[in-house]
């Protein structure tokens, strides 16, 4: 008899289901070194899970001005179009078996990231994994992006399960924040590169195939 308690799987996309961090630490530099702005006093992980467009006060600090951060990020946008990721050199080798065996064991999957819905688009129609999820959510057209709730409380809602149904999955300590504070359960993807606090999720797994697997376990017994 199948006993596992999660209906759905809800999955961030960066560092879970693509490895960007990397490409996204890359083009930071690149433009706060042509701004001439010092991000030395920010972490990598400061960045990672969010939106740019929250955290200008934290990068500007004593300097933060609303009309030049509002500026600087259209710059930013502006390089962003310019410079888009790879897609099709990142996704994680094993993330469309998973999603099949998922799919095959009737789990709703869906798909809630901080990342621009094209950015989103571009990274499902380039790996043709957009038939997997029967959700797909960008905080970026949301009022308040993770560490707050709303994009996985919206997740659940179009997938018609409750909190204490949902397992998600995420890496950043800001979407874990969101994911837990939206009262599901929380599996981290670990981190060995960016120093992300972690510390709140439920389980800690080294890639997708581990989370299959323990899932796979919990429905055998």
């Amino acid at each position: 008899m199948k006993m596992n308690k999660f209906k759905a799987v809800i999955f961030d996309m960066d560092g879970v289901l693509v490895d960007t961090e990397q490409f996204y630490a890359q083009r930071r530099e690149e433009f706060f070194s042509n701004h001439n702005i010092s991000i030395q006093h920010m972490k990598y992980s400061d960045f990672i899970g969010g939106n740019m467009r929250e955290i200008w006060p934290q990068i500007l600090g004593v300097d933060f001005d609303q009309d030049e951060a509002a500026k600087l990020h259209a710059a930013y946008l502006k390089l962003k179009d310019n410079n888009p990721l790879p897609y099709k050199d990142l996704l994680f080798p094993d993330v469309k078996a998973v999603l099949e065996a998922l799919e095959n064991d009737n789990f709703k999957i869906g798909l809630a990231s901080s990342s621009a819905m094209q950015d989103i688009d571009e990274m499902l129609n380039i790996h043709g994994l957009r038939p997997y999820f029967k959700s797909i959510l960008s905080g970026n057209d949301l009022k308040a992006t993770k560490p707050h709730p709303e994009i996985y409380q919206l997740s659940m809602k179009a997938l018609n399960v409750k909190p204490e149904e949902t397992l998600i999955i995420e890496d950043s300590e800001k979407g874990i924040a969101a994911g837990k504070a939206a009262g599901a359960t929380v599996w981290a993807i670990e981190d060995t590169r960016f120093g992300m606090n972690q510390s709140a999720a439920d389980a800690w797994f080294p890639n997708l195939t581990a989370v299959k697997e323990k899932l796979e376990s919990l429905s055998a017994n």
